[in-house]
């Protein structure tokens, strides 16, 4: 139903204004590193091949549904590069297609292409590294995040502490990269909003958590401190969904596993969001996922600019989608924007068990003199990014 009345609203812009637009033809380019996959203990829940990529066929066909009122058209140029693959070859192949590329990359590879000499006028999308210093120290003028950082997530799970009065944490993170980075983030959220995180220990147990967790987690857990959540970070997915009632305390479990903070979920259905949620899976055959959500929203992010401006240069564009009248109705309940000092798309983060939706971020009484939305992540005042 509301897609039909987008439509015809737009028919009838489109009979009453046509005259007023050109032809505009816009290809965006999809860009993606596949990454080795460290072993885990159980594979019942495999990232999906074309994670992402899923997203951005979404998103390019809500374009192509508003675009054709408009005169406007959209193309998709995915390069998927694998492991040891040459990145910056197919980047440089992109570049010499378009100057909009939606990239799925670890940091390193990101930032790599976002050096290239071919990219300073380009506009790139993260939507595969939430990487917090991508934001801050690390952030490039080219590069825009519809993915939320480590920091947002960290923040928002931080808010549901404080408003349930759950404020005494003991953190139990995974030994990778990934798992140091979002307890340093849960650190750095505590610290912001009065949590006390009264232990922290990084899981090194060598066992079959399949046939050993009832044995090994009370054991390794029997020690922390009396709290009222035990927050856990493993975003390999490798130990954590072994720690739910197997711990030495009976109290809740968030983080990556239990409560989760996350750009989107399969449970989230209000705001027209249920519409989302079946278009993709009708396309892609499964859930979306938030990797998916990011990269449908990148799209979406050209569409709207492209329809507001009936340009399709990336300087013009990138001026919209910063300025103050930009606005994508991302299904969360409140308009996205982005942050001028960083990059970051402004968004509110569900906070979900497997089957329902708990809470959404930011929470009421958390105030701020912009938006509420920015006591989520680093704010202009702590930001260390000189990009912008």
């Amino acid at each position: 139903m509301i897609v039909r009345s987008i439509a015809k609203y737009l028919a009838i812009l489109w009979i009453c204004c046509g005259a007023a637009y050109a032809e505009v033809a816009v290809t965006i380019g999809y860009l993606e590193k596949v990454q080795p996959q460290p072993p885990v203990l159980s594979n019942l829940d495999p990232i999906p091949e074309n994670e992402g990529l899923a997203g951005a066929e979404v998103g390019l066909k809500d374009n192509a549904t508003t675009g054709r009122f408009l005169k406007q058209t959209y193309a998709l140029e995915p390069r998927i590069v694998e492991e040891d693959g040459d990145f910056l070859s197919a980047a440089r192949e992109l570049l010499a297609v378009t100057s909009f590329i939606i990239v799925k990359a670890p940091a390193d590879e990101l930032l790599a292409l976002a050096d290239l000499p071919e990219a300073e006028a380009a506009v790139l999308f993260n939507v595969g590294s939430p990487d917090t210093d991508l934001r801050d120290a690390s952030c490039r003028a080219n590069v825009l995040h519809t993915l939320p950082s480590r920091a947002m997530l960290a923040d928002a799970l931080a808010q549901f502490g404080v408003r349930r009065k759950w404020t005494d944490w003991v953190v139990l993170a995974g030994p990778n990269a990934g798992d140091q980075a979002f307890a340093d983030a849960l650190d750095a959220s505590a610290r912001k909003f009065g949590v006390r995180i009264l232990e922290r220990k990084v899981w090194d147990v060598d066992a079959d958590m399949r046939r050993n967790a009832f044995q090994e987690l009370p054991l390794f857990t029997q020690d922390f401190s009396e709290h009222h959540l035990l927050v856990v970070a493993d975003e390999t997915d490798d130990f954590g969904r072994y720690v739910p009632f197997n711990a030495w305390e009976p109290r809740p479990v968030a983080g990556t596993e239990g409560l989760v903070p996350a750009a989107w979920d399969r449970t989230v259905e209000q705001w027209g969001a249920a519409q989302l949620q079946n278009r993709f899976e009708e396309s892609a055959g499964r859930p979306m996922r938030p990797v998916d959500y990011a990269a449908w929203a990148a799209m979406r992010t050209i569409g709207e600019a492209v329809t507001r401006t009936n340009q399709a240069e990336a300087g013009p564009i990138r001026d919209y989608i910063l300025s103050e009248d930009f606005e994508l109705a991302g299904f969360k309940g409140r308009p996205q924007t982005f942050r001028t000092w960083n990059g970051q798309m402004r968004q509110p983060i569900p906070l979900t068990h497997p089957r329902a939706v708990v809470a959404q971020a930011p929470f009421e009484g958390f105030l701020h003199q912009r938006t509420e939305l920015d006591t989520l992540g680093i704010d202009a005042a702590e930001s260390a990014c000189t990009a912008f």
